[in-house]
């Protein structure tokens, strides 16, 4: 016979008061989380722009090195904003969700905030695998260097 998780028992979980208090909360301070990112975004994007018009006016000419600098800050942004607007689309869902029970809501919401995880870990295992390329790097030329 086959026994069933207590999770697998019931069709639907349930909200109770203390869990709707919290994910209120959570979705407050994902809200503000999210509202601070654009805020850091659009300041990237401005710093971005002061660097590649500086960098074009300098006497490096056109493709001097702050327009590349700029350039990657704008690329840096992009990349950022794509969990930041994860985020965003979370809380605002929630706070929906919690405002007028609406199970899809609730629902894409925690669609939301699993996309916005899988991309922070799927940055993190890359950046990572760059510190380590760029460490195998440094040794093999302090080696070569010995040599």
């Amino acid at each position: 016979m086959e026994t069933k998780s207590p999770f697998e028992q019931f069709e639907e979980l349930r909200i109770d008061r203390i869990s709707r208090e919290f994910l209120t909360e959570t979705a407050k301070w994902a809200n503000f989380l999210s509202i601070l990112g654009f805020v850091g975004l659009g300041l990237m994007v401005v710093v971005a722009l002061f660097i590649m018009v500086i960098g074009a006016s300098t006497s490096f000419g056109p493709f001097g090195g702050g327009v590349f600098v700029g350039i990657f800050y704008i690329l840096i942004a992009g990349f950022y904003f794509v969990p930041i607007n994860y985020l965003y689309k979370f809380s605002s869902n929630m706070k929906n969700a919690l405002r007028t029970n609406n199970q899809a809501s609730l629902t894409s919401s925690f669609e939301y905030i699993k996309s916005h995880y899988k991309f922070i870990g799927i940055l993190t295992i890359v950046i990572m695998g760059i510190y380590i390329l760029m460490i195998l790097w440094g040794m093999f030329a302090a080696f070569g260097r010995m040599m």
